[in-house]
């Protein structure tokens, strides 16, 4: 068993070329092999988003606060809020992040393969950004 200070794992900026806008991670766990799990809590102010991107073995977002958006390659932006989980399967090429006004966290969680389990893109751009989102049910 091993126990992980949060000062251990500091919050940390991203790199700008991955994402657009003031984004913070906060990595809560990194399995070791065998296991091959890693989340991230992802704090991504308002008008701050990914880039378009894949995972090899899939993702999964919990929303814990605010409003955001995520899209997949060739789909509608769709709005999502505190509570909401979504699962990209692998492979889909997607994006997500906050709201134009509002922030939004949440807590990613991937796999990697032969320690691979992002495979960054090009920026998603103001106008597809721009896009609105489908109305909720």
């Amino acid at each position: 068993m091993e126990i992980t200070s949060a000062s251990d794992a500091p919050t940390r900026s991203v790199r700008p070329e991955w994402f657009t806008g003031t984004v913070w991670q906060e990595p809560l766990v990194e399995a070791p092999a065998p296991a091959r799990v890693k989340a991230v809590r992802v704090t991504f102010a308002p008008g701050a988003r990914t880039a378009w991107h894949t995972h090899t073995l899939g993702q999964t977002l919990h929303i814990v606060s605010g409003v955001g958006r995520v899209q997949a390659w060739g789909g509608p932006v769709r709005e999502i809020r505190p509570g909401d989980t979504v699962w990209i399967p692998p492979g889909e090429k997607h994006w997500h992040g906050a709201s134009p006004t509002v922030a939004m966290v949440h807590i990613a969680i991937h796999e990697h393969l032969d320690g691979v389990h992002v495979d960054w893109m090009e920026h998603v751009t103001d106008e597809q950004y721009a896009i609105a989102p489908e109305p909720r049910p």
